[in-house]
């Protein structure tokens, strides 16, 4: 079944194929389906939009664009908004300061012209981010080295529309509290109460195929579920775990409509057909990224993307690209 002319938004790829012979993930792991908290911390600081002072906007006098990162002020490297205006204080000598960016994987050194508004205050012009917050589900976690995956796709800065690259991160607890359900024109989204102190465990990674970290909070290593090859999913009745009230996770059933072995993270096309589940969200929506999927008693994979105008239908990842990224 073929899905045309219709936007797929992410629920906020790499693939690196290695001969199974030599995986080091174990063929059980520890279900996921619980929801967290997330939060990463760019390596560098994020331009994400711009403002004009004294009727000037920066980046049309500037090698700047919306995307790029600050990872240097002057001499010296930056990593968060508050390094970043403590250099710039050191830094500007008539009325200029440089900067070095990340512009995708190419560096980039330029002087930024600095505005002084009618107040006699430095502006730069730059409205910029050091941190993205969400929350999504964890998949799995791999008993045997702690490792666990979650989401299914990578995390995206809103403003910018660009990956970001971490720094440090980390998952923690929350509290599902409402659902905004999915319309014909939105993709509705899980509410929730985040906890900081409550952490479950780091994210060293932020992938194609979803994020990565070691779990250090507590797990049942005797519930396990077996994992199930890409060859041994097929077309059918299945089921996603994800949380909709609270903390509780639940089983809610849908028909995998079609499988497809060459995509990257949209291998599993599905409708969800579990009346409940539809009458509490009107279908897919956001905070289910990485919710796992499961038929026949094997965990085959994690949704991943929403449809939207059709709410009841959504693309998931396979299992086994996860495993393989999370054991890199």
């Amino acid at each position: 079944m073929k899905i045309k002319n219709k936007l797929l938004i992410f629920l906020t790829i790499f693939t690196f194929l290695i001969p199974s012979s030599i995986l080091a993930y174990s063929n059980k792991v520890i279900l996921g389906g619980e929801n967290v908290g997330i939060e990463i911390t760019s390596d560098g600081v994020i331009i994400v939009g711009f403002y004009e002072v004294n009727g000037k906007n920066i980046n049309e006098e500037n090698d700047i664009q919306i995307g790029d990162r600050i990872i240097s002020v002057g001499n010296n490297s930056v990593t968060t908004i508050e390094e970043m205006i403590k250099e710039m204080d050191y830094s500007i000598k008539n009325e200029e300061v440089k900067l070095t960016l990340m512009r995708k994987n190419k560096k980039i050194n330029t002087t930024l012209k600095i505005e002084i508004d009618e107040n006699g205050v430095y502006k730069t012009g730059l409205y910029v981010k050091d941190k993205v917050t969400g929350i999504g589900t964890i998949t799995y976690i791999d008993p045997s080295s702690s490792v666990y995956g979650a989401l299914g796709h990578e995390i995206i800065e809103g403003y910018s529309n660009t990956k970001v690259e971490i720094k440090d991160g980390k998952i923690f607890s929350s509290n599902v509290t409402g659902i905004n359900k999915s319309t014909d024109r939105k993709t509705g989204e899980k509410e929730a109460t985040l906890n900081e102190e409550i952490v479950y465990g780091d994210i060293d990674e932020n992938t194609n195929s979803g994020i990565y970290g070691t779990y250090h909070g507590l797990y049942d290593d005797k519930e396990l579920i077996e994992v199930a090859k890409t060859d041994e999913v097929h077309e059918g009745e299945a089921y996603i775990y994800t949380v909709i009230n609270g903390t509780d996770k639940e089983k809610f059933k849908i028909n995998i409509l079609s499988v497809d072995n060459k995509a990257q993270n949209k291998n599993i096309l599905f409708e969800i057909t579990d009346k409940t589940l539809l009458e509490k969200t009107n279908g897919v929506i956001r905070g289910m990224s990485g919710s796992p999927i499961v038929q026949n008693d094997k965990i085959v994979g994690a949704v991943t993307h929403a449809i939207q105008g059709n709410n009841n239908m959504g693309y998931g990842i396979f299992i086994t690209t996860m495993l393989e990224e999370g054991d890199n």
